[in-house]
């Protein structure tokens, strides 16, 4: 049997540990870069409560692309008559939501002392007259919509009522 000095045997034993640790590495990169790739959400534990938690994916700012991005043609046509007809906007009006329908409507919601950043408003909408509709309400006079042109006021009690309420007859 051959005597390998102690410094050479420690050595070895260095290197052998640094080689695991490279291919752990490289298997464990490999592995990451198969997960990533998948776009599917894999279910990671299980809590008390039975709930699947899902790892996060990781695409960053998904959530910016979804809602509505635009005003339909129809409605932006419908919006522009109505800046048209308060003298917000002239020209006719062509169904597409460019700049100067938006500097009309943000100088609308300005006038009206509503924020101006989020354009259209929804106040800005229904003081247009482009809002809800009172068509179909059972009471469309005091019904609490912004359409209506009296406040939604309760009526005064008869004498009746009022007697029925103090308990004045059991």
């Amino acid at each position: 049997m051959v005597a390998v000095p102690k410094k050479l045997t420690r050595l070895l034993t260095v290197l052998a540990a640094l080689l695991c640790l490279l291919a752990a590495s490289a298997g464990l990169a490999e592995a990451k870069t198969r997960t990533e790739a998948s776009s599917t959400p894999r279910a990671t534990k299980t809590t008390k409560s039975g709930k699947l938690h899902r790892a996060r994916s990781k695409r960053r700012g998904s959530w910016k692309k979804r809602g509505q991005k635009d005003i339909d043609d129809q409605r932006c046509r419908a919006i522009q008559e109505a800046l048209i007809r308060e003298k917000y906007l002239d020209g006719e009006p062509t169904g597409h939501w460019d700049d100067h329908s938006k500097a009309a409507m943000q100088k609308y919601q300005q006038d009206n002392g509503w924020q101006a950043k989020v354009v259209p408003d929804s106040r800005a909408i229904i003081k247009l007259g482009l809002g809800p509709s009172n068509e179909g309400l059972i009471n469309p006079e005091t019904a609490a919509t912004a359409m209506s042109s009296t406040p939604a006021l309760p009526a005064e009690k008869t004498s009746t009522e009022a007697a029925g309420r103090s308990g004045g007859s059991h």
